[in-house]
Protein backbone atom coordinates (compact mmCIF):
# COMPACT_ATOMS: atom_id res chain seq x y z
CA UNK A 1 0.00 0.00 0.00
CA UNK A 2 1.45 3.34 -1.07
CA UNK A 3 1.34 5.98 1.63
CA UNK A 4 2.25 9.57 0.87
CA UNK A 5 4.40 11.59 3.24
CA UNK A 6 2.58 14.36 5.02
CA UNK A 7 4.19 17.73 5.59
CA UNK A 8 4.10 18.68 9.23
CA UNK A 9 3.59 22.37 9.87
CA UNK A 10 6.47 23.70 11.93
CA UNK A 11 8.75 20.78 11.04
CA UNK A 12 12.50 21.22 11.16
CA UNK A 13 13.91 23.16 8.19
CA UNK A 14 16.41 21.50 5.84
CA UNK A 15 19.76 23.18 6.48
CA UNK A 16 23.21 23.28 4.87
CA UNK A 17 26.38 23.55 6.95
CA UNK A 18 28.97 25.69 5.15
CA UNK A 19 32.56 25.14 6.23
CA UNK A 20 36.12 24.85 5.01
CA UNK A 21 39.40 23.63 6.49
CA UNK A 22 43.04 23.77 5.58
CA UNK A 23 46.21 23.18 7.60
CA UNK A 24 48.97 25.72 6.92
CA UNK A 25 52.29 26.53 8.58
CA UNK A 26 51.25 29.05 11.26
CA UNK A 27 54.51 30.98 10.80
CA UNK A 28 53.54 31.67 7.18
CA UNK A 29 49.91 32.65 7.81
CA UNK A 30 49.44 36.33 6.97
CA UNK A 31 45.68 36.94 6.94
CA UNK A 32 42.32 35.18 7.09
CA UNK A 33 39.23 36.88 5.69
CA UNK A 34 35.57 36.08 6.22
CA UNK A 35 33.91 34.09 3.45
CA UNK A 36 30.80 35.23 1.60
CA UNK A 37 27.79 32.99 0.93
CA UNK A 38 25.07 34.01 -1.50
CA UNK A 39 21.59 32.67 -0.85
CA UNK A 40 18.26 32.89 -2.67
CA UNK A 41 17.11 36.22 -4.03
CA UNK A 42 20.64 37.65 -4.02
CA UNK A 43 20.99 37.91 -0.24
CA UNK A 44 24.51 37.53 1.13
CA UNK A 45 25.66 36.05 4.43
CA UNK A 46 29.12 36.21 5.95
CA UNK A 47 30.88 33.16 7.32
CA UNK A 48 33.37 33.97 10.05
CA UNK A 49 36.64 32.14 9.59
CA UNK A 50 38.53 30.91 12.67
CA UNK A 51 42.18 30.06 13.25
CA UNK A 52 43.38 27.43 15.72
CA UNK A 53 47.13 27.06 16.21
CA UNK A 54 48.95 24.13 17.79
CA UNK A 55 49.77 20.50 17.15
CA UNK A 56 47.45 18.42 14.97
CA UNK A 57 46.03 16.76 18.09
CA UNK A 58 45.46 20.11 19.84
CA UNK A 59 43.76 21.48 16.71
CA UNK A 60 41.57 18.37 16.46
CA UNK A 61 40.45 18.64 20.11
CA UNK A 62 39.76 22.38 19.86
CA UNK A 63 37.88 21.98 16.58
CA UNK A 64 35.60 19.31 18.05
CA UNK A 65 34.90 21.53 21.07
CA UNK A 66 34.14 24.45 18.76
CA UNK A 67 31.72 22.37 16.68
CA UNK A 68 29.90 21.26 19.84
CA UNK A 69 29.70 24.88 21.05
CA UNK A 70 28.39 25.99 17.64
CA UNK A 71 25.51 23.52 17.79
CA UNK A 72 24.78 24.43 21.42
CA UNK A 73 24.41 28.07 20.33
CA UNK A 74 22.41 27.07 17.25
CA UNK A 75 19.84 25.27 19.42
CA UNK A 76 19.20 28.52 21.27
CA UNK A 77 18.65 30.67 18.18
CA UNK A 78 18.04 30.92 14.48
CA UNK A 79 20.44 29.83 11.74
Amino acid sequence: MDEKLKLVKGGAPKLALVYGMRLVDSDKLLEVEDALVRVAEGAERRVTMHVIEGSKEHIRRQLLQSVEAFFDLFEDGEP
